[in-house]
């Protein structure tokens, strides 16, 4: 858009929010024009400036955000909700330029149910103030992401994030129970009560996972439990990857529920594990615990350590395990956290356990063999446990990718490529937990089949104009045509 048009948009927002709350100047936009995607920081420390938004508000009330839409659908403006800016697949980033919809005003805490244990909140909440008021009360949402400081409710529920006690608790999609939504043509749509139920197809999950492009999610009704009496980790070491899966398995196959179940792999216990945690081990480490009532832990620990002592799993004792708990986030942040100049990236997945052995095997052999010329490093970590099957974060690392931008980009997108498709040929997903944005966009055709097709109906009833974060979740970016 011209700068005319841009300062057209900020007087029509500023009429709607207040002047103060609306920001179009160079160095807002550029801040805006991130989150953690490589691919776009590779780009700017090689002196590329991307695309930028045309203008930042800040709205405060539904009723704001309903006008925002209205406007934007009439104009065919694209809107992109705006939560923390931790994504890492380029989900908020701003391709066609447009408004960025900073929903960090709608923080408030609007219930708290200390009969039925839920809680009601505005998804612009940080994660972290979120908890904190929870506690308070003695209960916890329990999601705790590495984001958590960063990510917002709505960032939670728009990726289907996990957290780190969600083998016990659940990821974002299953702590939900109900939710408020702003449709781009300024509708609120209000999801049914509760989620379980015999009333037709869900509309809850619909949007849970919709990247902000079916509308903008602006309240929801949240499950929490109670602060456990105590939580406990220990540690242990198995001679072989394959023993600790297996231990893994039998202990969700039990039906007992820890807390935490993660597993490193031989190369994460002696790449990762020793540098954050000062620990020297040659094997896979598993961390496990166990929180509730001290009865409820001491009898599902005897029967999780049972199970690891009949697989060989050597106990390493309480302390380790509890440091791991106490430093559990220093892993994602400096200097620990993979940064440029090296090349990196996380292609989670997850799949059932008679495939996940055999698509982690495949996936590190291919990647380390092809990519032998780079010094291409793969490890991974199985940290979020289903009754049927494990989730596999996985990560790839080149110290001294290429210096020309173009090149790095290419080998970037190979590699993700052939991660991808190998967890597809598992039946494992495009993503666990992290989103799809546009970087895996292109692949969730292949996915779905000709499920997409109704995905891609659904787009078009609910936003024919294409406005919501155009080019995200592989739909069409129907701004860019009309452009």
């Amino acid at each position: 858009m011209s700068g005319k048009r841009s300062k057209e948009l900020t007087k029509v927002l500023s009429d709607i929010v207040g002047p103060q709350f609306v920001r179009s100047d160079d160095a807002d936009k550029l801040a805006y024009s991130f989150d953690l995607y490589w691919v776009r920081h590779l780009w700017l420390d090689r002196g590329h400036l991307p695309p930028n938004p045309d203008v930042i508000v800040w709205p405060e009330s539904v009723e704001e955000i309903q006008q925002i839409l209205k406007f934007a659908n009439e104009e065919c403006i694209p809107v992109i909700p705006y939560g923390g800016g931790t994504a890492s697949q380029g989900a908020t980033l701003p391709i066609s330029g447009g408004i960025i919809l900073d929903l960090k005003r709608l923080n408030k805490v609007t219930e708290i149910d200390l009969k039925s244990y839920t809680v009601n909140s505005q998804t612009g909440i940080n994660g972290f103030d979120l908890e904190s008021a929870l506690n308070k009360h003695g209960l916890t949402l329990a999601h705790y992401p590495a984001s958590q400081r960063g990510a917002t409710l709505g960032g939670y529920l728009a990726a289907r994030g996990s957290g780190t006690l969600s083998t016990k608790y659940g990821k974002a999609e299953e702590m939900v129970m109900s939710l408020e939504i702003v449709l781009p043509q300024g509708k609120i749509l209000k999801t049914l009560p509760v989620p379980h139920h015999a009333s037709g197809p869900d509309l809850t999950q619909l949007f849970v996972g919709s990247e902000g492009t079916l509308g903008v999610i602006t309240e929801a009704k949240m499950r929490v439990d109670p602060l456990p009496e105590i939580r406990r980790f220990h540690s242990f070491l198995f001679r072989d990857l394959h023993s600790a899966m297996e231990a893994g398995r039998k202990i969700m196959l039990s039906r007992i529920k820890p807390c935490v179940i993660r597993l490193y792999d031989e190369i994460s216990s002696t790449r990762v594990v020793e540098s954050v945690l000062g620990l020297k081990v040659k094997g896979a480490y598993m961390i496990l615990g166990f929180d509730g009532p001290r009865k409820l832990v001491e009898a599902e620990e005897s029967i999780g350590f049972q199970i690891v002592k009949e697989l060989g799993g050597e106990d390493l004792g309480s302390k380790a395990g509890e440091r791991w708990w106490e430093h559990r986030y220093d892993f994602y942040f400096p200097p620990h956290m993979f940064a440029l100049p090296w090349m990196h990236g996380t292609p989670d997945t997850v799949t059932t356990f008679d495939k996940i052995e055999d698509l982690y095997q495949e996936k590190h052999d291919v990647l380390t063999e092809k990519y032998a010329s780079w010094d291409l490093i793969h490890h991974a970590h199985f940290s979020h446990w289903f009754p049927w099957g494990v989730m596999m974060y996985d990560r790839f690392v080149i110290e001294d990718p290429p210096q020309d931008p173009e090149e790095a980009q290419a080998l970037h997108d190979q590699i993700w490529d052939d991660a991808v498709r190998i967890s597809l040929k598992y039946n494992g997903v495009l993503n666990e937990h992290h989103g799809i944005g546009i970087k895996l966009g292109y692949l969730m055709p292949e996915q779905y089949g000709d499920g997409f097709e109704a995905l891609l109906a659904i787009k078009d009833a609910l936003d024919p104009n294409g406005i919501m974060n155009p080019g995200k979740l592989g739909f069409p970016n129907k701004i860019m045509k009309k452009e």
